[in-house]
């Protein structure tokens, strides 16, 4: 049986709806994207390690200087988006994303945990996600998850700082139940978490083998298509080569 990528793309589309994925990234039309409710437990999140450090430096570098002004509170240069991400703990925090099946980062979050045993039960929640793939309720899903984590870590308040004009993220934090306090130009937003239950701890456990078997088929993918790639490159050389001993 010849393994096109049509077929596969097919396939995986298949197993999606099967999962109640939906549509997939670059499939979803503009309605479809703006019903980020209806496919609040569809997207594959996918847990990230200190393996994945130059994939989230070039997330976060590839954001507009307006979206970095909105993700740090500053506009921030390479030099200070690339301190950031060498400084990310991978034991102490969580850090979460959602790929694309190029396996391009098209959103991530942090969730920080506090390293003072006396604010153990804080975390403070960042995201940013790709213009492109803005429209798709990508926030608020990472946002969902890392509530799901740090409930299971028995976090019991969830800070996000951001700067007034984030519409976008406090509009998040306001639909998740959060407080939001203005002062001037930035904002604070707090959500008290209840305590985890069974069920929110088998959730993550689903919700982390989900994430992990995307992007395994991703990545599974993407090396069958570079594969190809090269085959067909050979071959080429190889047409060409007969002929010009033809010649």
């Amino acid at each position: 049986m010849l393994l096109t990528k049509d077929w596969l793309l097919a396939s995986w589309d298949i197993g999606r709806r099967f999962w109640g994925a939906g549509p997939t990234d670059e499939q979803a039309s503009p309605t479809q994207r703006g019903k980020s409710k209806m496919a609040s437990a569809s997207v594959p999140i996918r847990s990230l390690a200190a393996q994945h450090r130059e994939r989230i430096a070039a997330h976060l570098m590839s954001l507009s200087p307006e979206d970095r002004y909105l993700r740090f509170g500053y506009p921030a240069s390479d030099g200070q988006v690339r301190r950031y991400v060498d400084q990310i703990d991978f034991d102490r925090d969580e850090v979460i994303g959602v790929f694309n099946r190029r396996l391009e980062l098209i959103a991530m979050a942090h969730v920080a945990y506090a390293t003072d045993d006396e604010f153990k039960s804080c975390a403070e929640f960042g995201v940013s996600v790709l213009s492109k793939a803005r429209g798709r309720g990508y926030g608020a899903q990472l946002f969902d998850r890392a509530v799901m984590l740090a409930r299971s870590r028995d976090v019991k308040m969830m800070f996000i700082h951001a700067l007034s004009e984030n519409t976008a993220m406090l509009r998040i934090a306001r639909n998740a139940g959060a407080t939001v306090h203005r002062d001037g130009s930035e904002s604070e937003a707090y959500l008290e978490l209840p305590p985890a239950s069974f069920d929110t701890r088998m959730s993550k456990i689903v919700a982390v083998q989900f994430g992990e078997m995307d992007y395994q088929f991703k990545k599974q993918a993407k090396q069958f298509w570079d594969f190809l790639g090269n085959v067909q490159e050979i071959r080429q050389g190889v047409r060409e080569g007969r002929h010009q001993a033809a010649e």
